[in-house]
C-alpha cells in the first residue's frame, strides 16, 4: 500500500520537474528569439534616436537571455544534485 503511494508521489514529482524543465527551455528559447530580433533592429536602425533605442532594447534582451541561461544552468545543477542524493540512498 505505502509502496504505491511512494511511487505515485515520485511519479508526480518527476512530472513536475519535467514540466519545469520544459518551461525553462521555452523561456530560454523565447529570450534568444527576442535577442535575435533586437539584433536585427539594431542592424536596421537609422538615425541617432533609432540607434539609441535599438541599443537599449538589445542590452535588455541580452540581459534577459543571460538570466534565463543562468536559471537553466542552475536548474540542471540542482537536478544533478538531487539525482545523486537519490542514488546514494
Amino acid at each position: 500500500m505505502w509502496g504505491n503511494t511512494r511511487n505515485s508521489v515520485e511519479k508526480h514529482n518527476r512530472i513536475l520537474k519535467e514540466l519545469e524543465a520544459d518551461r525553462i527551455y521555452a523561456d530560454v528559447q523565447m529570450a534568444k528569439q527576442e535577442w535575435e530580433r533586437a539584433m536585427m533592429q539594431f542592424e536596421d536602425a537609422q538615425g541617432q534616436d533609432e540607434i539609441d533605442y535599438a541599443i537599449y532594447v538589445l542590452e535588455a534582451a541580452e540581459r534577459k537571455y543571460q538570466i534565463h541561461l543562468k536559471r537553466a544552468k542552475q536548474a540542471r545543477v540542482n537536478d544533478d544534485t538531487s539525482t545523486q542524493r537519490q542514488v546514494s540512498m
